[in-house]
Formats: C-alpha cells, sequence, structure tokens
C-alpha cells in the first residue's frame, strides 16, 4: 500500500540543493519519498536519485512508487553508512544530499510504531524493525539515573527527575506497555502549572525515548563529514532538524568546515541563519513548524 509525505520547505531544498540535470543526488532520509519525487522531476532521464532509509516500509512504498522509473535507487540501510552505500554501487562522488532528520509523517501516524504521543499504542519507537532495543525495554530497565540522562539530555526536559522517578515507582506495580501510558505518567510528574505552557508535557520525554532508541544523534557528525568528502566541487548539502541538539551539530559542523580545515576543500555557508517554513506552510502542515533549514556548498580550495 503506498503512502505519500507531505514534503516540509520543498521549494527551499530545491533551491539550496540547485539540482542540475544528470546529476547524482541522494535522499538520505527517504521517508514518504516527497522530496525525492520533487528531486527527481528536476534531474532528468540521465539523472539518478538515490533513496536511503533505515525504514523498510518506506523503500517497499518507494519501489513501488517508482517501479517505472529507471534512474532511482532504494537502499534499506542507515545513512550512516554512505560511504559504503555509494562504494556498493560504484559512485565516487555526488552531486547533492538532503538530510530530512527525525520521524516521518507517516512513522508519527502509524499507530503500531508506537512514535505518537497522542495515539494508544504499543511502545516501541524503532525505525529499524530489525533491531532488538524498544522504548518499552528502555522504560521497563533502565535505572532511574539513566532514564534521567536520557530525558534530560536528548529531551532538554527540566522535570526529568521528576519523569524518572514517577516512571520508576509505576513501573513496580506493572510494566509501562504502552504510549498513552506513559504519557498518563509524565503528565503526573510534571506539575500542573508546567502543563498548562508551551507544547504536549510528554513531547520532550518522547523524543528523548526516541533519539535514544534509534541512536539519532550517535555518528551523525561523522555521518555529514563523510557526506561532504563525497561531494563534488560545487556539489551541496541540505539539512533540516527539527529540535537544537541536531541544529547545533549541522551549525558547528558547518562553521568548522567553512575555515581552513587542512583539507583540500571548504564549504561555503549558504544560509548565515537557519531558513524557517513560511507561516502558510506551518498553517497548512503545522508539524513544519519547529523545522529549520541549513545549506552549504562544498569549493575545492585548490581552484
Amino acid at each position: 500500500m503506498q503512502y505519500y509525505h507531505k514534503p516540509i520547505m520543498v521549494k527551499e531544498v530545491l533551491n539550496y540543493l540547485n539540482v542540475k540535470e544528470e546529476g547524482i543526488y541522494v535522499d538520505a532520509t527517504l521517508g514518504g519519498a516527497g522530496h525525492f519525487q520533487e528531486i527527481l522531476k528536476k534531474v532528468g532521464e540521465k539523472g539518478l536519485v538515490i533513496g536511503i532509509d533505515r525504514d523498510i516500509e518506506s523503500i517497499e512504498n518507494a519501489k513501488e512508487k517508482f517501479k517505472e522509473n529507471k534512474n532511482v535507487v532504494f537502499v534499506h540501510d542507515n545513512f550512516k553508512n554512505l560511504k559504503s552505500i555509494l562504494k556498493d554501487l560504484n559512485i565516487s562522488s555526488i552531486d547533492g544530499i538532503l538530510y530530512d532528520l527525525g520521524v516521518s509523517s507517516y512513522q508519527l501516524d502509524k499507530e503500531e510504531r508506537g512514535f505518537s504521543y497522542q495515539k494508544d499504542a504499543p511502545l516501541d519507537m524503532r525505525m529499524d524493525t530489525r533491531q532488538k532495543l524498544t522504548a518499552r525495554d528502555v522504560v521497563n530497565t533502565f535505572d532511574k539515573e539513566e532514564l534521567k540522562r536520557i530525558i534530560c539530555e536528548y529531551g532538554e526536559e527540566r522535570f526529568a527527575g521528576r519523569i524518572a522517578n514517577f516512571i520508576v515507582e509505576r513501573r513496580k506495580n506493572k510494566p509501562i506497555e504502552t504510549t498513552l501510558e506513559l504519557v498518563e505518567v509524565i503528565k503526573d510528574a510534571i506539575p500542573a502549572k508546567a502543563r498548562r505552557r508551551g507544547p504536549h508535557p510528554a513531547k520532550r520525554t518522547f523524543q528523548a525515548l526516541r533519539i535514544f532508541v534509534n541512536e539519532e544523534l550517535v555518528g551523525l557528525e561523522q555521518a555529514f563529514k563523510d557526506a561532504i568528502s563525497l561531494l563534488k566541487d560545487k556539489g551541496r548539502i541540505v539539512v533540516i532538524s527539527f529540535h537544537s541538539l541536531e541544529d547545533r551539530i549541522v551549525k558547528r559542523l558547518f562553521n568548522e568546515f567553512k575555515r581552513e580545515n587542512g583539507l583540500t576543500y571548504k564549504l561555503r555557508i549558504l544560509t548565515s541563519k537557519p531558513v524557517l517554513p513560511e507561516e502558510e506552510e506551518i498553517i497548512e502542515n503545522p508539524r513544519a513548524r519547529s523545522a529549520k533549514l541549513r545549506a552549504a556548498e562544498k569549493f575545492d580550495v585548490l581552484k
């Protein structure tokens, strides 16, 4: 069954990627293939677009959707393995790469995946269902201090200690099995006054668990470095992030490569500040609200 993900900031992505006919581009986070489809239109029949995703459902969906296209490749893998993926495809360099980080709309909307704090489902949160560790394992087996660290570090949640304490107390009676059971625990842990302000009280904790379960920040900087090394001269990297932890990594790395780094190439930063979605897009797609786009162009310092 095919599904479609409404891509965020399509106009901006295409602008900063500067997609060329006959170019080779990588959509490192395929998802519902919304961005992929738009890039494919731009490269023409002689170009090539490679889609990578950890989620087999995304890969199968895209294979069915683009089965008539000859200039596409889909790879079920982690984008952190980009070097080996391209080596297996006998590709030594690319014209551009896009990262749309975080969980896809499809994963959020599919209840049984357990990503959403608004739908009741088993606590899962695995992007790659082949892996063993689930959010249920973390919530029910990790000790209080480790839970506090995860929620604080990856969720930037100021009530991380209280939430961890309430989780440990609640699971003494019976395991916390579902998303809404966990939401109830989180709401009990956060003072009523704080619950009435800001985003959903479970948002930060769910973000933290998802990031930890999927090791989203582990090796992320190295993944970007690998991608930059594989770009052609004037090749471009575009990253859409959805929380400050990712955005800080991107900003720091771009600035590092902007300066002399002992390599034969540097980056020209194309976005002095992160590009934000237009208000019209946010109204149409509220999930775009927290998106930030950064882009850079590689250039050979010997030229």
